[in-house]
C-alpha cells in the first residue's frame, strides 16, 4: 500500500518509531535527455546520494523521505548532473511542495512553534516561509478601489488602521500603524486613485493630513458615530467626577448608573427612569448633564446641514456655565472638525455599516491576543473563500475586500 501518494516516487521501505516515520523512496522517472546538450539516449548512471526531506504528518507522525538520488554522466558531452526533484520537492525548505502549501495555509491560523513540533521543520523556518507566501499574496491580489473609502481604528496589540470600503461594507486592509506616512503610503499606492470621491474617517488628524496630501480634493466625512462618543464621554466624566465629590453612602446611591446614562431617552425603562428621576432631584448637575447629552444626539436627526448647524450652536448656548469646562472637548472637536463633521449631513453612512464595523472591531479585539499581528492580517485579507470577485484578471486577482457581516461570521465561529 502507497501510505505517501506521491507518484512520482516509489517506496524502498518504511520504518516507523514512536514519533515518526522514516521512508526511503526513489524517483520512477528517469531523465530523458541530458540538460546540458540535449542529446537523448546517451545517459548512464554515475553514483547516487540519499537526499533527505520532510513530507506531511502521517497519522499524526512527522515524516521523513530518503530520497536516493541518482546522478548521470553524458555520454556526448560527459557532463554530469543529478536528477531533477522539483516536481516534488522545494530545495529551499528541504521539504515537499505539498508540506510547503500545508505550512503556508497553517501558518495562517496556528502559531510558528506549533506547526514546527507538528511537521518536524524548525520555527525559522516556518517563520520564513510564512513571510514568503504572504508576499506572493501581496503579489497575486490587487484591491479594487472603492468610491467611497474608510479609515478606522483598530487595538491590535497596539492602535492600528483599518481600510474599508463603505458602500461595498467590506474590509479592505489593515495597516500596521496610524502614522501619516503609512496611510499616505497605502493611499498613494492604490489603483485608479481617481474612483475615490468620499472618505470617512474617526477625527485623528494624521488621517486627514494623509488624505488630504494625496486626495486634495476629495470629500471628507466624520462619521456621526464617532462625535455623539465624545458626548458620551463628557457626561461620564461628569458623573465620575461627581462621585469623587461624594460620601461612600452616598456613592452607593449611584451604583450601576453608568449604564442608564448611557443609554438613549427612548430606550429606558420604567426601572431606568425612576431611577435617573431620582438621581436629578439628588444631583441636578447630572441630570442637566444627561438633558445636553440627549439634545446632542437628537442634532444628529435632523434633515439638513444648515439645520443640524443651528441646533448645533442652540444646544452649545444652554450650557450652563457651571458644565462648559467638562464640554470643551467636545466644543473644541466640533470646531476643529466643523466641516468634516457637518458633511455627514450630506453623506449619510448606513447605521448597519458602523454597527457591523464596531462589532468586527470586537471580535478582532478579542481574538487578536491570539495572533501575531502579521497572521490575523493576512487570514482576514487573503482568505479566498470570503473574499468577492476573485477571478484571474490582468494576471492578478481583483480583490474587492472581505465581506464585514461574513468575516464576524466566520471569526466568531473559529473558522478563521
Amino acid at each position: 500500500m502507497d501510505i505517501l501518494n506521491l507518484p512520482k516516487f516509489n517506496i524502498l521501505s518504511i520504518r516507523e518509531h514512536e514519533y515518526d516515520f522514516l521512508i526511503q523512496v526513489v524517483t520512477n522517472s528517469p531523465p530523458l535527455a541530458c540538460p546540458h546538450c540535449g542529446c537523448q539516449a546517451n545517459l548512464y548512471k554515475h553514483g547516487n546520494r540519499e537526499h533527505v526531506c520532510l513530507d506531511l504528518p502521517i497519522h499524526g507522525k512527522r515524516v521523513e523521505l530518503l530520497v536516493k538520488r541518482q546522478r548521470y554522466r553524458c555520454r556526448v558531452c560527459t557532463q554530469t548532473f543529478w536528477e531533477r526533484l522539483d516536481h516534488t520537492i522545494d530545495e529551499r525548505r528541504n521539504c515537499t511542495k505539498r508540506l510547503l502549501s500545508y505550512v503556508e495555509k497553517q501558518s495562517l491560523k496556528r502559531t510558528f512553534v506549533s506547526i514546527a513540533e507538528d511537521v518536524g521543520l524548525n520555527e525559522k523556518t516556518i517563520r520564513n516561509i510564512f513571510r514568503d507566501y504572504i508576499n506572493y499574496l501581496e503579489e497575486t491580489f490587487r484591491f479594487v478601489t472603492p468610491n467611497w473609502l474608510g479609515i478606522e481604528k483598530i487595538h491590535i496589540i497596539k492602535p492600528r488602521c483599518v481600510l474599508t470600503n463603505i458602500e461595498g461594507r467590506t474590509l479592505l486592509d489593515i495597516l500596521p500603524n496610524r502614522n501619516k506616512e503609512t496611510v499616505v503610503e497605502f493611499l498613494s499606492s492604490l489603483p485608479n486613485k481617481g474612483r475615490i470621491q468620499y472618505f470617512t474617517m474617526d477625527m485623528w488628524k494624521p488621517y486627514k493630513d494623509a488624505v488630504k496630501a494625496v486626495f486634495p480634493k476629495a470629500t471628507i466625512i466624520v462619521d456621526k458615530f464617532h462625535v455623539v462618543r465624545l458626548a458620551n464621554q463628557v457626561l461620564e466624566n461628569i458623573h465620575k467626577q461627581l462621585r469623587e465629590d461624594l460620601s461612600a453612602t452616598e456613592r452607593r446611591g449611584l451604583m450601576h448608573d453608568r449604564l442608564i446614562l448611557l443609554k438613549r431617552h427612548n430606550e429606558l425603562t420604567e426601572t431606568d427612569k425612576i431611577t435617573l428621576d431620582l438621581w436629578t432631584k439628588n444631583y441636578p448637575i447630572l441630570g442637566i448633564a444627561y438633558s445636553l447629552k440627549e439634545s446632542f444626539f437628537d442634532i444628529w436627526d435632523g434633515d439638513s446641514r444648515q439645520m443640524a448647524f443651528i441646533k448645533y450652536n442652540d444646544w452649545k448656548a444652554k450650557i450652563p456655565k457651571e458644565l462648559q469646562s467638562a464640554f470643551v472637548p467636545l466644543i473644541e472637536a466640533m470646531m476643529n472638525w466643523e466641516e468634516e463633521i457637518f458633511a455627514y449631513f450630506d453623506h449619510r453612512i448606513a447605521n448597519d455599516y458602523t454597527e457591523s464595523l464596531n462589532s468586527l472591531f470586537r471580535v478582532i479585539n478579542r481574538l487578536g491576543r491570539g495572533y501575531s499581528f502579521e497572521a490575523l492580517r493576512a487570514n482576514i485579507i487573503f482568505t479566498e473563500a470570503l473574499a468577492e470577485d476573485c477571478k484571474p484578471k490582468y494576471q492578478k486577482r481583483p480583490l474587492r475586500g472581505t465581506k464585514i457581516s461574513t468575516l464576524i461570521e466566520k471569526l466568531e465561529k473559529g473558522e478563521l
